[in-house]
């Protein structure tokens, strides 16, 4: 997980904002969380806390936080300090979860990409799995794993682009820009086939693994047409995964 969030995590929740971000990212992860009133809920690699305080404002009556990233989790406790809403935030790597209870739901906003191989990729399913209760779920987004970065269309009229080599193979690495007012950042995550990870899920103790592609919130269609929309759903470089265990 090469990727060093520190000196990006103003640029980085700033990004966030992105319409994309929003009418498709956003809405369909909270889609599949479905409604968290009463449930205990992980938010795995929160970064600054975007997903987490809307689950807690949601009506999860539990919520942490956990990120590799010092820097996003100080982000994330000041926005907790100035606007409290019992949000527990910790540093932690996905591969080693530092948490002992179970939640009812784990969420995670591009973690699994940050895997440059199977065996960190077991890791992090092994720490989500033993994160739940039985009978608990799972549901994040993902780079895609049906993806074929090294062909990607420019996807720069939604702010950002992504590229990778043509020795295109488990491991390969990914690389995403961020175009925002004040200059492009790079973040870099890792293929692994959507084999790898449906193997990942399975030997971690998923009973179900279900694939979902990405949808557009109706509000996405107040400013754009469907077919301004149509690059993003119709061959996306991101992808949703639900488990239950």
């Amino acid at each position: 997980m090469t990727t060093n969030y520190d000196p990006i995590t103003e640029q980085y929740k700033r990004s966030k904002q992105q319409p994309w971000r929003t009418f498709i990212e956003c809405f369909t992860l909270l889609e599949l969380a479905g409604d968290p009133q009463g449930l205990s809920v992980l938010d795995v690699a929160c970064g600054e806390g975007f997903y987490t305080r809307m689950i807690r404002e949601r009506g999860a009556t539990r919520v942490m936080g956990v990120d590799l990233s010092q820097g996003m989790i100080e982000l994330a406790q000041k926005q907790e300090a100035q606007n409290q809403q019992g949000i527990d935030y910790i540093v932690g790597d996905a591969r080693e979860l530092p948490v002992a209870e179970q939640f009812d739901l784990t969420i995670a906003a591009y973690l699994l990409n940050y895997a440059r191989t199977r065996e960190e990729l077991q890791s992090m399913c092994n720490g989500i799995a033993n994160s739940l209760k039985p009978g608990g779920r799972f549901v994040t987004v993902n780079s895609s794993p049906m993806f074929h970065f090294p062909g990607s269309p420019s996807f720069r009229h939604f702010g950002f682009e992504t590229s990778a080599s043509t020795d295109w193979q488990e491991g390969t690495p990914i690389t995403w820009t961020f175009h925002l007012e004040d200059g492009p950042f790079d973040i870099e995550n890792y293929h692994l086939t959507a084999d790898t990870h449906e193997a990942a899920f399975r030997a971690a103790g998923f009973n179900e693994v279900r694939w979902h592609a990405p949808q557009l919130s109706p509000d996405g269609l107040t400013n754009n047409t469907p077919e301004y929309w149509s690059p993003l759903l119709s061959n996306s470089p991101i992808t949703f995964i639900e488990c239950v265990k």
